[in-house]
Formats: C-alpha cells, sequence, structure tokens
C-alpha cells in the first residue's frame, strides 16, 4: 500500500509541475498596417477586424471594438507585445477612400502617420500529442468565468478535499432517476487527474488511483494553483488534429477573442463544452450547444446571480462564432515551412513548451485571394480532371518575403505539402536560366542573335540519343533569342544551351537560388530537373529582384513568452547576376505573356498592365507550370495528379489560369519601366536585326547591353528618338 502511495504522490508532482509550464510557440501573421495610402478597402479592413474577433458595437469603450459608419472608422486597438516593443491599448480614428486608407487619427483628433492592428495566430508547434493551449494565470481568468465554472462543475470545489462524497450521492441519485447516466460526480481535482495523468480507461482500479491521486494534489497544492492548471488543461474542442485545451485557447478557437472580452453567453458555452466538447461542438452541433449553454445560464437564474428577464434575453441570444468552421483561419501549409525553418534553429522541446512567439509576413488577405483563384480554377478545369493537385508560393518582389503558400486543393487541411514536398519537372521554367547564361556573355548573345529552331540529336553520356521536339511537332528554322523565349522553342532552347555550355548552365541554376543538385544532362535544358514550387519560387524571386538573390524569408522575428527579443532574420540582398543581362530576360519574358505562350495572361489581367512569366509543361502534359512576376508579387504555380499521369493541361491551360486570376485580384503594382545602368535601347529590325526607326516596318525598340546593340542601319532614315512614348505604347 505504501508503494501505491508512493507511486500516486511521485506522478502527482511529475505531472502537476511539468504540464502547468507546457506552453507550444505561437505563428503571427504580418499586422495590417494602415497607413495614408495603403492599399486596402473598407470591406477588406473589416473583415481583418472580424477574423481578429473585434466586436462591432456603438459604444467603442474597451479593447477589441470598433464601429463603422460608412466609410469612417472608430478602432479600440487591444495592446500587443510586437518583436520591435509592447504597443499599448489605444483608440483611433480611420477614414477609408474607395480603395485606400485616408486619413488615421489618434484618440486627440490629430492625424498620424500609422497604426497597425495585433497579428493574427495562424498556427504553431505542437508537442507529439498535438496538444494546443494559451496559459492564463488565474488572476488574468475573468471572475464571471471563474464563478461560472465552480458553480456548474463543482460547487463544493473550496470546500471538499480532492473527492465530494455529496456530489458522488447526488450524482448517483439523479443518474437513477432519469434510469441512465446524465450527471457525473467528479471535482474540478478529479476531472484535472484523470486529465493530465490518467488514461480514459473505465474500472474500478483506475477510479481508485483517481481518487488517491486527487486527494494527494489537495495535499500538495492550493485551490488556487488546481483551478488554475485545470483552466489550462481542460479538453475543449478540437481543430483538425490540433487539441484544444484551456479557456484561454478556446475563447481564441471559438471566438477569436482574447477571455476577457468575452460576454456572459459567451462565457455559459465554454463552460457547456466541458461536459463534452464533440457531442456540443458548436459548428457540427450548433442546436445541441445552445441547448447546454442555456442550460449552464438556467443554473446561473437557480443560484440568483440573473434575473428571470436576463436569463430570458441571454437565452435569445444566438452563440456568435467568429468563424464558419473549426478550420477558418487554419494555414498549415504555411506553418510547415514555418516550422522547418524553426527546426534549424531551435530544439522541438524548446518549439513545444517554451512559448516562443514567431513573427511572419504571412498575409491572410493574399492568402484568401490566393485560396479563391485556386479554387475557382479548379472548377473549371475539374470537368477535365477531377483529381487535379494545385500548389501555390507567393513572395514580394522587393524583399523575398514569402507571404503566402497553397499546398493543395483542400488548403485547410493538413497532410502532404506540395508546395514544399512534390519534386516534379519543371519543363520550360527553367528556359529562363538557359537564355540568362547566354545574355550575361554580351560579346556573344543579345536578344537579336540568331539561334537554329531544327531538329537536334545530343549523345547523353551513356552513348544514348536526346531528341528533343518542339510542343507543335514543327521547326522554326532561324530564330531570334527573344522568340525562341516567348514562343518556348525546344529545338532552339536546346542548341542554345549546348553552345552556351551545360556548366555555365548548371552555375545558372545555382547562382539564381537552386541549391539542390541537379544532373548535368542534356535534358536538364528543357526542364527535367525535378523540384518543388517553394524551390522554384526562389529562382523566380530572383529574376523578379533584378538579378539579386536572398533567401525566401518565413520569419522575421521570435520572442520568448513575455515579448524579450530572440532572434531578427534580417534580408541580405546579394547581386548575383548582372543586372542588365537580367533586364533583358525580362524583356522577353513581357514579351512571353503579351506575344508568346503566356498571352492568356490578359484575357484577365488589364492589357496594360506590366508582368512577366514562363509557362512550363513536362513530358506527356504531366506537369502544368506558370511562375511569374509583377511588381509586387511574384508567384509561382504548379497543377498535376499524385500519380503523376497525364493531366492533358499545358502550363497555359492550366497554372496560367490560377496566377492570372490570383495577379487580378492581388497586385497593384505593375512591373516598373525604368532603364538600368549597363543597357541600352534602340530601334531594331526584328527580322533583319538592323538598326531601325519607329515608323520602320518591323520595327522593334529592345534592349541591349552597351556596346552589343548592332551598329549595321537598316534603309529607313534617322528621326529624332521616341523612346519612352512609343515603349509606353506598346508595353503600356
Amino acid at each position: 500500500m505504501l508503494i501505491f502511495f508512493a507511486y500516486c504522490d511521485a506522478k502527482v508532482r511529475g505531472t502537476f509541475d511539468r504540464q502547468r509550464y507546457e506552453q507550444p510557440a505561437k505563428v503571427y501573421a504580418r499586422p495590417l498596417v494602415l497607413a495614408t495610402g495603403a492599399i486596402l478597402t473598407a470591406y477588406e479592413l473589416e473583415s481583418e477586424l472580424g477574423e481578429l474577433g473585434y466586436s462591432s458595437r456603438r459604444l467603442v469603450d474597451q479593447p477589441g471594438s470598433y464601429f463603422r459608419q460608412g466609410d469612417h472608422f472608430t478602432i479600440y486597438l487591444r495592446p500587443f507585445a510586437f518583436a520591435d516593443g509592447l504597443q499599448p491599448a489605444r483608440k483611433i480614428e480611420v477614414e477609408m477612400n474607395s480603395t485606400t486608407v485616408g486619413v488615421v487619427r489618434n484618440k486627440l483628433g490629430d492625424r498620424i502617420a500609422e497604426e497597425q492592428l495585433d497579428p493574427m495566430v495562424i498556427g504553431g508547434v505542437y508537442p507529439g500529442r498535438h496538444e494546443d493551449r494559451l496559459m492564463l494565470s488565474l488572476a488574468e481568468a475573468p471572475q464571471m468565468l471563474i464563478e461560472t465554472l465552480v458553480q456548474v462543475e463543482d460547487q463544493h470545489f473550496y470546500s471538499h478535499f480532492g473527492i465530494s462524497p455529496r456530489s458522488i450521492v447526488r450524482a448517483m441519485l439523479a443518474n437513477i432517476k432519469a434510469g441512465r447516466t446524465v450527471q457525473g460526480g467528479s471535482t474540478l481535482t478529479q476531472q484535472l487527474v484523470k486529465n493530465t495523468i490518467l488514461s480514459n480507461e473505465r474500472s474500478l482500479w483506475r477510479k481508485a488511483k483517481e481518487a488517491v491521486m486527487s486527494i494527494l494534489t489537495e495535499m500538495h497544492y492550493s485551490k488556487d494553483r488546481i483551478l488554475e492548471a485545470y483552466i489550462n488543461e481542460v479538453y475543449l474542442g478540437q481543430e483538425g488534429n490540433r487539441a484544444i485545451h484551456g479557456f484561454g485557447l478556446a475563447a481564441r478557437h471559438y471566438y477569436n477573442r482574447p477571455l476577457e472580452e468575452l460576454n456572459l453567453g459567451q462565457v455559459a458555452m465554454l463552460v457547456g463544452l466541458v461536459k463534452g466538447p464533440s457531442y456540443y461542438d458548436p459548428w457540427r452541433h450548433p442546436e445541441r450547444a445552445k441547448t447546454r449553454r442555456n442550460i449552464v445560464l438556467g443554473e446561473l437564474e437557480e443560484e440568483g446571480w440573473l434575473t428571470t428577464q436576463q436569463l430570458a434575453e441571454w437565452q435569445k441570444e444566438p452563440l456568435e462564432l467568429a468563424k464558419t468552421s473549426a478550420l477558418a483561419g487554419v494555414y498549415p501549409a504555411y506553418v510547415d515551412l514555418v516550422r522547418r525553418q524553426l527546426s534549424r534553429d531551435y530544439q522541438s522541446k524548446e518549439l513545444q513548451t517554451s512559448g516562443l512567439r514567431i513573427f511572419t509576413p504571412f498575409d491572410p488577405v493574399l492568402q484568401r485571394r490566393a485560396e479563391k483563384a485556386t479554387v475557382k480554377s479548379l472548377q473549371r478545369l475539374e470537368a477535365r480532371q477531377k483529381d487535379l493537385e494545385v500548389a501555390m508560393v507567393v513572395t514580394k518582389v522587393n524583399s523575398g518575403d514569402v507571404v503566402a503558400v497553397i499546398g493543395g486543393k483542400r488548403p485547410k487541411y493538413a497532410g502532404f505539402n506540395r508546395a514544399l514536398d512534390a519534386l516534379r519537372p519543371i519543363g520550360s521554367l527553367a528556359k529562363p536560366a538557359v537564355y540568362l547564361a547566354a545574355l550575361n556573355q554580351p560579346n556573344q548573345y543579345s536578344l537579336l542573335t540568331k539561334v537554329s529552331d531544327e531538329p537536334v540529336s545530343i549523345s547523353n553520356a551513356n552513348g544514348s540519343q536526346w531528341r528533343p521536339s518542339n510542343y507543335d511537332r514543327k521547326s522554326h528554322g532561324e530564330v531570334p533569342l527573344h522568340t525562341a523565349l516567348a514562343h518556348s522553342y525546344n529545338l532552339a532552347t536546346a542548341r542554345l544551351g549546348m553552345q552556351v555550355g551545360l556548366d555555365k548552365v548548371m552555375a545558372m541554376f545555382q547562382r539564381l537560388g537552386v541549391q539542390r543538385p541537379l544532373l548535368e544532362v542534356p535534358s536538364m535544358l528543357l526542364g527535367s530537373a525535378e523540384l518543388a514550387p517553394i524551390e522554384v519560387a526562389a529562382m523566380y524571386q530572383t529574376l523578379a529582384a533584378d538579378g539579386r538573390y536572398t533567401p525566401l524569408r518565413t520569419i522575421y522575428a521570435i520572442t520568448d513568452n513575455k515579448g524579450e527579443l530572440l532572434a531578427r532574420y534580417p534580408q541580405k540582398p546579394k547581386q548575383v547576376v548582372n543586372s542588365a543581362a537580367v533586364h533583358l530576360l525580362q524583356y522577353a519574358m513581357l514579351e512571353t505573356v503579351r506575344e508568346g505562350t503566356g498571352k492568356g495572361v490578359y484575357q484577365v489581367l488589364p492589357k496594360d498592365y506590366r508582368v512577366a512569366g514562363k509557362t512550363g509543361t513536362s513530358n506527356d502534359t504531366r506537369d502544368s507550370w506558370f511562375a511569374g512576376f509583377a511588381g509586387d508579387y511574384m508567384a509561382v504555380v504548379w497543377m498535376g495528379l499524385d500519380n503523376n499521369t497525364s493531366t492533358g493541361l499545358t502550363g497555359a491551360s492550366g497554372a496560367l489560369m490560377v496566377w492570372r486570376q490570383f495577379m487580378a485580384e492581388a497586385s497593384t503594382e505593375q512591373m516598373p519601366f525604368s532603364l538600368v545602368d549597363g543597357v541600352e535601347y534602340q530601334w531594331v529590325d526584328s527580322i533583319s536585326g538592323k538598326l531601325s526607326q519607329s515608323w520602320c516596318e518591323n520595327a522593334r525598340y529592345m534592349p541591349f547591353m552597351s556596346g552589343s546593340a548592332p551598329r549595321e542601319r537598316g534603309g529607313c532614315a534617322p528621326e529624332p528618338e521616341k523612346v519612352w512614348g512609343w515603349f509606353r505604347s506598346v508595353f503600356d
């Protein structure tokens, strides 16, 4: 018997002390910045406030509330400990224009440069059992919650010694009267012991251990310590494979608000869930949840805490859940990417128990637009191919920040993350590296350099012959480089790559940010290399940033659970390719979407909106790719089947549809038109390659690296240059 008591005592002490401090790391999205001129609609602002759990009320008298009157917002911002310091609660006024933020004022009415909302929690790093909690001290828990919980679950909590004989007898009589189990006799202490130490086994032996451990718990710890542990440990729901523990996290999960901002009806709903979180799940069984909430409210009325009229008013209230399902506001693909970066710098135990706060550039608005674009495109395409899958990565051109990730056609569900782990042949997305390797040698190649698009046979290292062909099964004779890339000619690309040298093309892939070792074989020139969308994004981010490489960033700061800064992740761009050569390549990629394989982009985007991109299709149309960029965002889209069979889709008929829809809704900055050092523009005859003038037939205004422009003139006489006007007439 002494051994049994010693065992129980050790389990109680060890488990109770350890469990009390486990806090998974929390991952935060970017805070929405409200600055004059920022691109944002009044609808988007109100949507963001709703997702953050701000309550709309005419009297804005506490943090987490707002009132909208037309385009005017009064917002009481919550306090928040950002990586650069604590931001106190404060009231602001915001005047919105049709598509931008108009004026931001403080509570005194003075104009201020900017303000920012508190950021949204988008995920965490959980222990192996996938439990999550938001730790609260007993002092932080609202008195309304404590009193309601004790009244409903354990009226004699402050007088019993861990078990309550009176409660057991009362429950037994109620169950006999009902002919079934309608009431339990467990105290809060017993529930805590069962939840934290014991299994769900139903046996007299387990009940005996529960009783002994409950008594020992009361001997070692104060009532306040026990109650604090309970409000942090009690299981209150599920979000996918993530278990929701504690009232602090439950308030965020169901209402997206801090616990102290909940009203009595909301607190009653949470307390009601203790009896059965699955059975009373308010999303799956809203009527059950409402009935249970009303029973809790009824118990408060019986105790005299509510009048009959107040009870009737509270029971009429809707559940007021903050989202439409348990998985709304869940972004597993992005959080997966964050976890992988974290694992390089932190041990798993530290991430799972220390309450770290991870700040990311993730943008929920852009993520929603990406999800909307994929859903809309898949609905059109799935009539042709039912099991089509999709992946997408979006970055900010000016920083390399990853702002949105889609890992599959069901983006709210964790599982195989195709954005990070689907290694698929990239097809013609490889071609820009080939052409850039050539253009980086201005003494040999320019956009006008002719290359043969005739059949070619190349020997592999094993003696076999590689005989590529064009998608249209035709050859096109001698074509200039810009045309070969814009129309994605395979024969011309293969010949050019062999002329430049496989070693130089391989080196270009690495300079652009592809770190995975690639086979140095001729077929690599046409995209036989298998990469994940995130790896392609690194390559195209460098192209979008004018040849400046920076590792894709998903974390910009980490603090501890008290807000103390632990680490920053600043970006350090490095010029890895001559910006002049990249400018020439961008010209050809502009041409790709104007005249070549990507021209379907302008079936949705405005005709005068400058973007650049490249289609990609692997053998037998197994993979459909599109990668491209505007002035603000770069996006890579992949479509295919998990069984790697043919989709029947090219890059233009599949992935491009998602890309253009996303850019149409998300991008507000087209590619800038600016001259680059080391680049000169000349009028040339696109057929002969000789110097020309704007009015001449076949005239094209094209960029050349200094000293590489043609010198021989055609038949047109010179005229004063009309550089900017003509170029804008073509590309604007």
